[in-house]
């Protein structure tokens, strides 16, 4: 199964800055969903969406704080596909419309795969 880079999640207790600064200086659009912690930020073009993610106590900004996620339609067979081949995710999470599951690259970076892109 083939899986395309989506958006880029940054870990911030900084939300709003942020927000601001990467649609005056980049020309995100700022997406806020009612009920959702998350923030979108939308590029203008077909470039990579970011995501604002409130940090939790313990993270430290500007330091590892960073997950790609990737865009797949259904989590439940892509983490089944990928275990097949010796990558092995954590347990599925239900979000508002979407499930994801999160795994670490090779260097311990973390990843997850998402089908939030798929909930409009």
């Amino acid at each position: 199964m083939a899986a395309s880079l989506g958006r880029l999640v940054i870990y911030t207790s900084k939300i709003d800055q942020m927000a601001d600064f990467y649609a005056r200086h980049f020309g995100f659009s700022v997406l806020r969903a009612e009920g959702d912690r998350i923030v979108e930020l939308r590029a203008q073009t077909s470039g990579m969406s970011l995501l604002l993610h409130p940090a939790v106590a313990g993270q430290k900004e500007g330091q590892v704080l960073v997950k790609l996620v990737f865009d797949v339609e259904n989590v439940s067979a892509f983490c089944e596909a990928a275990s097949a081949e010796g990558l092995d995710f954590g347990k599925i999470h239900k979000a508002d419309g979407y499930e994801f599951a999160n795994a670490k690259d090779p260097s311990n970076n973390p990843i997850q795969v998402s089908s939030r892109a798929f909930r409009d």
